[in-house]
């Protein structure tokens, strides 16, 4: 069974199809990309993956179970995490509490345990500490345990904000833009980052990505959307020949 499977979606803004048709099945372990110009409808598969949108239309089912009309905390719970092409940290929260917001989506005290400081509470506080001290230290960011969010270099914060959705434990980790606004040497540190992070939790990851270097560089599998249409899919070297792809990106007569 494929650990992600998503059959003819298909979603409107008003009377604009923002993506119609979108098909995918993901394969434990896989890195995915999905590119193609702006506007083309990426973000948009992202939103409804994580219940941010409902769809007009399609399936998806994630280890054999349906996310369609699933809230997001549910789809969250349920071992998807992503991150966003503007980075949305807690700015003025240190980076080990950023991490620990991350899972208290999985916390089984409630409200009287926090109030009254119970047993409970202190054991579970205290796992949801070391596990966060455990990814900082992991993703070599221990040094900004206690540093403002917004301190951090601007790759530092990538790094902080997977460690974030790193904390709920996902089995798919959707990643928009994770080279955005980087130079070229954090976009290479950054794709064997991705390499590692995919190796050492065992994750499938699907990303967005407008660097081609990066997609062309970690991804199995490329799919190009161009007005919320799929235009190509398939491995790095095929889509770097297809001239529909060409075409989207450089122009008619690209190809």
């Amino acid at each position: 069974m494929a650990l992600l499977e998503i059959s003819g979606l298909t979603h409107y803004f008003g009377g604009l199809r923002a993506v119609h048709d979108f098909n995918l099945e993901m394969e434990p372990g896989e890195i995915v990309g999905i590119i193609g110009p702006n506007g083309a409808g990426k973000t948009t598969v992202f939103n409804l993956i994580t219940g941010v949108y409902v769809p007009a239309e399609g399936t998806m089912m994630f280890r054999g179970h349906s996310l369609v009309r699933q809230p997001s905390h549910t789809i969250t719970s349920s071992g998807i995490a992503r991150t966003f092409q503007t980075i949305r940290l807690f700015k003025d929260l240190s980076a080990l509490d950023n991490v620990r917001t991350a899972q208290y989506s999985q916390c089984g005290y409630g409200a009287v345990d926090a109030v009254l400081r119970s047993k409970r509470f202190a054991h579970e506080e205290r796992q949801i500490t070391e596990r966060s001290l455990e990814l900082l230290e992991a993703l070599r960011l221990e040094r900004y345990t206690f540093h403002q969010a917004k301190s951090l270099p601007y790759g530092e914060q990538r790094r902080l904000e997977i460690a974030r959705a790193l904390a709920g434990k996902p089995a798919l980790l959707l990643l928009d833009e994770p080279a955005a606004g980087m130079n070229p040497g954090e976009i290479t540190r950054i794709m064997d980052f991705i390499l590692w992070v995919r190796r050492e939790f065992s994750l499938t990851i699907l990303l967005i990505e407008h660097q081609m270097r990066v997609v062309m560089g970690i991804c199995e599998r490329i799919k190009v959307l161009d007005f919320g249409e799929t235009i190509a899919h398939g491995p790095p070297a095929q889509i770097q020949r297809d001239p529909r792809v060409l075409e989207a990106y450089l122009g008619r007569g690209a190809g």
